[in-house]
Parts: C-alpha cells; structure tokens; sequence
C-alpha cells in the first residue's frame, strides 16, 4: 500500500477492491477522488496542486457552470444596459447551457469549448453568432477567475470561427439626393436628413430631444437612445459607449430642415389634442410617443421602393454618411467623432473600402507638388524644379 502524504501533498492509497483513491485538502475541505490505477490519481493530484496554487477553491471544486452563469447574470446585471443584459441571458439559456451547463466548472477544459464552437457551426450557427457565445463564456469565465473558483479561463485556448467580411452597401452622392428628393413630402423626411448628414444611429435619431438641439451654435447632443425590450416596450437608455455621448454640428441648410419639421409637429399636436403625450422627442409617432422602429422601417423601404436604388438596410444610412466624409477628405478623427466610435482604429477598419481612392488622390497630390517642371531657356540652362511650397520669411 502505497504511504500517506500530508494534507498539503495529498495523499494517495489503494481500497481492497483494488481502486485508488486520491485526496487533497482544499480551504481546509478533503475532496476525494477514485481511479483504476495508481498513475491516474497521482496525476490527477498534481493537477488539483496546480489548480490551486492559480487559485482554485472549494466553491469551483463543486459548483456547476449552470449554477455559476446564473449567479454571475445576477451580478453583472447592474454593470450592463437593459438590452446587453436580455442578450446575454439568452446566450447564456439558449445556447450555452444546453452544451455546458451540467459539467462542473472546474472541470470545463479548452477541448470542451472548442468541441462546442465546431458543433455550432456545423449546426449551421453563423460565425458572429458564435464570437457572441464565446463573448458572454470569456467574460463570465474571467470573474471566476477573479474570485478563485478556476484558475485559468478554458476560452483563451479555444479558436473562435473567423467572419467572413461582406461588402457594405452605401449610396452614392447621386443616389443620396435621389433618395432625398424621392422622400421630400414624407413625415420622416427631417430623420432621413439628418441621419445622412450625421450618421447617427437609429436609436439615436428615435431618441432625439428638441432639447437637444442648440439653434444658435448649430449643434446637437447626443445623451440617450431608444430601444425596443421584449417584455418592457420601448426604453430609453444611455447611448452605446461612453463616446457616444457627444455633440454634432449641423449645417444650416439641416438647421432650416428641423425648424419646418418642428412646425409641421405643432399642427400634429393640436390635430392630437388631449391623446398627445409630451416626451419631447424630435421623431415622435403622431401622439408624441417613441416612434415604433417597425414604422421606421415601413417608410424606409416604401421610399426606396418609390426608386430605382439598391434596396439597403436603414442602418446602411450611417455607412454612406461616414463613407461620403471620408471621400471628401474629412479628418478619419472628426469621422469617428461624428460616428461616435470609441476608438480611430474602429472607423478606419469599418470604412476601408474608402482608403484606395484615398491613397490614390495623396499619390497624385504628392507627384503634383514634387515633379520638376521644365523652365530651361534657350541658352541651355538646367530646368528648375516649380516650388509649390511658400517660402517663409526670416
């Protein structure tokens, strides 16, 4: 029979029907553990030390992933918006739990994980939809480790299904006025304007105050956004990131826009009477309530429908504003400022299909300003190159 090992070692010993147990003393509890042969348990001690000593505990011992992701939606709750946190308790029901939820969460390992992305996938889930499982698993995972129930996150082994990029679809500036012109006499012409001379969201545009907007400096600030919940309605709630509380200058043609929208609201408001509810809001429905997304999108698609442009998403609007600013050479920096991304590098990624032109007009103004012209008189005189550059006194 195999000696006794102290608490801190662990120890091992063989039963009299021939099995091998291994324990090991964990905040001050002994787990227990039995295998056929004396290798396997030894193993599976000095596995259990290693786990500790990165900061196992008795709780991860025993606690299932099912039991923990429910308590940990519970505690993130607080830190996320209403929406992120739906998405995440679906993610968590839907998909993780069914794969993951009955195995032990100390005992959840990189093969595991990765055995579930592959199965996703062939199931026919799309790649996002998979980086989003593996999102909510790699954040949840991670407060485990802060609390010392694993010692390592199993997700930072696995390998996450890359996505394939698709072509984004925008309009031209040809295509932006004749969407314009076609949506001249609509309700909802103001938004549409607005939406592509600024980019902003959809939430963002349904969550507009007239309060908002300053008439004097030309400008507007963005401090909430509407979203639809299942269950609650529709919500107002703090814009997507912390850059997303901004403030956008507008044109004065825009400027002229919302002061006739803003007249044209009036006469709906008396026409309402006493079934008008006062939120304020600059794209109300015609009783003065959030205006339903759906409704939105109805009249999108029935100006569009009214042309011959490609049929695109409402969301595309933000992508032909950001592409059309940077095709005119806006600063990439004011771009993003505009967008309210929270970092250049976003803006840049998403809007690279715009660079090459980009890189082509600064090769071009580059050859202007260095290529020699040819001065030479006729007594032979070498040519002098043309200076673009102003000299500068001294």
């Amino acid at each position: 029979m195999a000696r006794r090992r102290s608490n801190n070692e662990g120890s091992i010993y063989q039963r009299k029907d021939g099995r091998w147990v291994a324990q090991l003393s964990v905040d001050g509890k002994r787990l227990s553990k039995y295998f056929k042969t004396q290798r396997d348990a030894r193993a599976w001690v000095k596995e259990m030390q290693t786990k500790i000593n990165e900061g196992l505990t008795y709780l991860g011992m025993n606690v299932t992933l099912e039991e923990y992701l429910k308590e940990w939606l519970l505690t993130t709750k607080m830190t996320l918006r209403p929406k992120t946190f739906i998405q995440y308790t679906q993610i968590v029901n839907q998909h993780i739990l069914p794969a993951l939820g009955s195995r032990k969460l100390q005992d959840i390992r990189p093969d595991m994980i990765q055995t579930c992305y592959n199965h996703w996938i062939a199931q026919g889930m799309s790649a996002r939809t998979v980086r989003l499982n593996h999102a909510v698993l790699h954040k949840a995972l991670n407060h485990a480790m802060k609390l010392g129930m694993i010692g390592r996150n199993p997700t930072d082994l696995a390998t996450k299904p890359r996505i394939t990029k698709t072509e984004m679809k925008t309009f031209d500036d040809t295509q932006v006025r004749t969407f314009l012109l076609a949506a001249q006499g609509a309700r909802l012409y103001a938004l549409f304007n607005l939406a592509l001379t600024t980019g902003l969201r959809q939430g963002e545009l349904l969550g507009l105050k007239w309060s908002d907007i300053d008439w004097n400096t030309r400008k507007i600030s963005i401090q909430r956004q509407v979203q639809r919940l299942r269950g609650q309605g529709v919500i107002f709630s703090e814009p997507k990131s912390s850059a997303g509380r901004r403030k956008i200058a507008i044109g004065k043609q825009t400027v002229e826009v919302l002061r006739t929208h803003y007249q044209q609201q009036q006469i709906e408001r008396e026409f309402a009477g006493d079934r008008w509810v006062e939120n304020d809001l600059v794209f109300p429905s015609t009783l003065g309530t959030p205006l339903d997304s759906r409704n939105l999108f109805r009249i999108f698609k029935e100006i569009l429908q009214q042309t011959s442009l490609p049929n695109i998403r409402f969301h595309d609007l933000r992508h032909t504003a950001a592409t059309l600013l940077l095709q005119q050479n806006v600063h990439p920096k004011v771009v993003q400022e505009r967008l309210g991304h929270s970092d250049i590098s976003l803006t840049l990624n998403t809007y690279s299909h715009v660079v090459p032109g980009m890189q082509e007009e600064a090769a071009d103004k580059m050859d202007e300003l260095l290529t020699m012209t040819d001065v030479s008189d006729a007594l032979g005189n070498p040519p002098v190159r043309q200076e673009s550059i102003k000299k500068t006194r001294v």
